[in-house]
C-alpha cells in the first residue's frame, strides 16, 4: 500500500485544493505576461503568480508530509521564505532599473520630446514647496 492510502480524507482535499489554487496562480501569473503590453504592467503578473503560487504549493507540501510523518516538516518554510523575499526585491530591481534607463534616454511615455531634465527636476521637487 501507498502511504496516501493513510492518509485522513480532510488532509487529501486540503492539500489537493491548495495544491490547485497554487498552480491557477501560477497560471494567471504567465498568462499577465503573455497579456498585457507594457514592461511595467507586465512584470506585476508574474511575480505576484510566483510568490502566491509558489506559497500555496509550499502549504500543501507543508500539510501533507506533516500527516504522513506525524510530526512537523518545515524545510518548505525556507523556500517560503527565499520566494517571499527575493521575488520582490526583483520586481523592484527590474522596475528601477527600467525606469532609469527610461529616464535617461527620455524614452519615459509621461514625457514629451525636450522635457526630460526640466520635468523630472520639477516631480523631485516637494509638492508642499509650490502651495501659495
Amino acid at each position: 500500500m501507498s502511504a496516501a492510502a493513510e492518509l485522513p480524507v480532510w488532509v487529501a482535499i486540503l492539500t489537493a485544493a491548495l495544491v490547485l489554487l497554487g498552480a491557477a496562480l501560477a497560471l494567471v501569473g504567465s498568462i499577465g505576461l503573455l497579456r498585457l503590453r507594457g514592461f511595467y504592467d507586465r512584470v506585476h503578473a508574474p511575480t505576484l503568480g510566483a510568490t502566491l503560487g509558489a506559497g500555496s504549493i509550499a502549504l500543501a507540501s507543508m500539510i501533507y508530509f506533516s500527516a504522513l510523518e506525524t510530526r512537523p516538516v518545515l524545510h518548505e518554510a525556507l523556500i517560503l521564505i527565499f520566494v517571499a523575499v527575493t521575488t520582490p526585491v526583483t520586481l523592484m530591481i527590474l522596475v528601477r532599473a527600467a525606469l532609469f534607463r527610461d529616464r535617461a534616454e527620455n524614452d519615459d511615455p509621461l514625457l514629451r520630446p525636450g522635457e526630460g531634465v526640466a520635468r523630472l527636476d520639477a516631480d523631485a521637487r516637494d509638492p508642499r514647496e509650490t502651495r501659495g
